[in-house]
């Protein structure tokens, strides 16, 4: 889990903001509304600028460990994922991580560093994180994302594919993994995680956002009709089925435990009326609350839910409840599990996958697969409903995973 510091003192201004950007002319971040919102007021999520693989390929970025920076927020759904990925294998040495904030009252620069006495990266003395994009590319206009890697010796940033990020740390980093480390991407089995995964993506990960930023009253319903639907298949999915894949946790599970757990948390109140909340789905929010046992989940996502609604020193009309309550509430009581869904694994006691006896790393180093959720096209990346080649309401790989 990274240390959650104490905020800076001295107030994070807009002016100080400017006067930052000014001394390595930093440009404004583009505004989501002007660019991921298409002409029918829907949700369209911009693909990822940082795409390059991880990897010993001629132009893939090299697998070293003591080089790299996950910069990420708890509040942004894709933050959490790489960093419960890192815990769960054992690279807290290898890859370091940093909690980055908003700049300014407006943000209108993006994530930087308000945490630091001198508001600088203490790893690479950028003012913003937008710096280490345009240290890569001096001509790039677009958001500067969290999750990002970045090289802190070249300082530069090098991946914000939140869509494969997880699977980098998996793959490409087991070299440095302990001998023990858990299997949460099996090789035998990717084809059907990457589908499922794909699937995730518009209809939970991303379904709750195309409810909050949509502009029309269509592109609301679409987003809130198609998470709600994805929701209740999961529910079905999660009856007989302790985890998504089966006994043992899997990278599907990292995906889909972050936006749960938020939107349960209070998210919802955001994005408008809801057909149920999360706990209201009795599956689902069995599940929720059994991952969030797990130290890696829940230590790297109490962050969010501890700090990033500030209690406010007046009561003022209109506040929310997120600022009026959320801080005063006991998460882990809220969150806490009976253990009952152990009943539903033939190997109750554990929840992770051992690699399988004499895996070389090169036999799990295989390729990644790309994702057409990063295709350039809009209209690509707009097709809300990706049909799975089996039902996401049934597990493919049920009793599989026991005998890989």
């Amino acid at each position: 889990m990274a240390e959650v510091k104490e905020t800076n003192s001295v107030q994070y201004t807009d002016e100080l903001a400017e006067y930052f950007a000014s001394i390595n002319q930093t440009k404004p971040r583009s505004g989501w509304s002007k660019t991921e919102i298409d002409e029918n007021g829907f949700w369209v999520r911009q693909p990822n600028y940082l795409i390059t693989p991880f990897g010993d390929k001629d132009g893939q970025n090299k697998v070293i460990k003591d080089r790299y920076v996950i910069y990420w927020h708890p509040g942004c759904n894709w933050s959490n994922r790489p960093v419960i990925a890192r815990d769960l294998l054992g690279l807290h040495d290898e890859i370091k991580d940093y909690i980055v904030e908003p700049t300014g009252e407006s943000n209108k620069y993006g994530w930087g560093f308000g945490k630091e006495a001198n508001f600088k990266d203490p790893y690479t003395d950028a003012y913003f994180l937008s710096d280490l994009y345009t240290n890569v590319d001096s001509s790039y206009k677009g958001r500067a994302t969290t999750p990002t890697i970045v090289d802190f010796i070249q300082k530069k940033a090098l991946n914000n594919d939140y869509h494969r990020l997880t699977n980098y740390l998996e793959v490409q980093f087991r070299k440095f993994q302990p001998l023990d480390a858990p299997d949460l991407y099996p090789v035998k089995y990717r084809k059907e995680i990457d589908e499922f995964n794909d699937w995730l993506f518009p209809n939970i990960n991303d379904g709750h956002y195309r409810q909050a930023f949509a502009t029309s009253p269509e592109g609301y319903r679409d987003g809130h009709d198609a998470f709600h639907d994805a929701l209740e298949k999961l529910d079905k999915r999660l009856a007989d089925n302790r985890f998504l894949f089966g006994d043992y946790i899997t990278d599907s599970d990292i995906r889909a435990f972050v936006s749960l757990v938020k939107w349960e948390s209070g998210v919802y109140l955001l994005a408008g009326p809801q057909k149920k909340r999360i706990r209201e789905y009795k599956n689902v929010w069995e599940y929720v609350k059994e991952l969030f046992q797990v130290p890696a989940f829940r230590d790297n996502t109490l962050p969010y839910l501890i700090t990033s609604k500030e209690k406010p020193n007046e009561l003022k009309f209109g506040q929310n409840y997120l600022s009026r309550i959320g801080t005063t509430i006991d998460w882990q009581e809220y969150f806490k599990s009976d253990g009952a869904r152990k009943a539903l694994s033939e190997d109750s006691e554990h929840i992770f996958l051992k690699h399988p006896a004499g895996e070389t790393v090169a036999d799990y180093q295989t390729d990644i697969s790309s994702t057409k959720w990063n295709d350039l096209s809009q209209e690509t990346r707009a097709e809300k409903n990706f049909i799975l080649s089996t039902n996401p309401e049934v597990n493919p790989l049920k009793g599989l995973l026991k005998n890989y």
